[in-house]
């Protein structure tokens, strides 16, 4: 039984990934690169500037922009998944872990009312490393005064997963976002729904 819950935003609390995708590809290829959706999946999960320098951008500041601009006019394309609200009424000493900066969290996460039921949000502006770093969720567990051996961080990608792990809390996969189990098999427990959690908590 765990007694603190974390979770990831995108890909986790919201279903995010064909506006996060459809958004980078865009922003790509106004500056002349070409890239089909699948390729672009290994941003999901990393900051923004991380993702643009793996892909070797130049003028990363300026696709950034424009990536974030083209996301925040899809933002009535998000979602919430379906059963997150009625999880999170239930749960107490939640927290947020993301990649996403300020900026971001301020047009794809707080319109959502979702940050209510959090008592501790961790985004990328607010630690110096990111994930797959430890660092976000140590932050995170620290301001809950959580011990990470009571502590699940539930994500969509490899890199929370990594990071649950470095920062000495089990990760537990949020399938309906992920919608794959390859890659993580070191995980330690699956969630198909959100409802799923509670068994666990």
């Amino acid at each position: 039984m765990y007694k603190t819950v974390i979770f990831d935003v995108d890909g986790t609390l919201l279903d995010t990934e064909q506006v996060v995708l459809h958004a980078l590809r865009v922003a790509l290829s106004n500056v002349g690169l070409d890239y089909e959706l699948e390729d672009l999946r290994f941003a999901l999960g990393i900051t923004g500037e991380k993702a643009l320098a793996k892909l070797g951008v130049e003028n990363q500041d300026a696709v950034m922009a424009d990536w974030f601009e083209l996301e925040a006019k899809l933002n009535e394309e998000v979602r919430i998944f379906d059963g997150i609200v009625e999880v999170l009424s239930k749960l107490d000493g939640v927290g947020v872990v993301t990649s996403k900066n300020a900026g971001e969290m301020e047009t794809g996460f707080y319109p959502f009312g979702l940050a209510p039921h959090f008592d501790v949000i961790v985004c990328a502006s607010d630690t110096e490393n990111h994930k797959p770093h430890p660092e976000p969720l140590l932050r995170c567990m620290e301001l809950l005064d959580a011990d990470p051996a009571a502590t699940i961080y539930i994500g969509d990608a490899t890199y929370d997963m990594e990071c649950a792990h470095r920062a000495g809390a089990d990760f537990g996969l949020a399938l309906w976002g992920a919608k794959r189990t390859d890659g993580f098999e070191n995980a330690n427990l699956i969630f198909e729904k959100p409802s799923d959690i509670l068994k666990y908590v």
